[in-house]
């Protein structure tokens, strides 16, 4: 069955796909390893979040910090955890 759809649907559909979505991915760098590990990203903690995390390459704790700005945009980075 074929679908017929209004100029308004295509154009709706159109928008959506170019909206920027923030990122609800990231990455960083394990302080003892070096390895670049990527992180999913809980967008509705917080524009600031803290959590410690081992690496699943080395297995040592790593701090990870987390900073999402109004438009997004994800930074993270890690610290060893003492």
């Amino acid at each position: 069955m074929s679908r017929v759809r209004t100029v308004q649907q295509i154009q709706r559909m159109k928008r959506k796909k170019q909206r920027p979505r923030p990122n609800d991915e990231a990455s960083y760098l394990c302080d003892a390893c070096g390895e670049e590990i990527v992180v999913p990203v809980d967008l509705s903690a917080g524009e600031s979040q803290e959590y410690v995390e081992d690496c699943p390459v080395c297995c040592r704790p790593n701090i990870i910090h987390a900073e999402i700005d109004e438009g997004g945009d994800v930074r993270v980075w890690a610290e060893a955890e003492n």
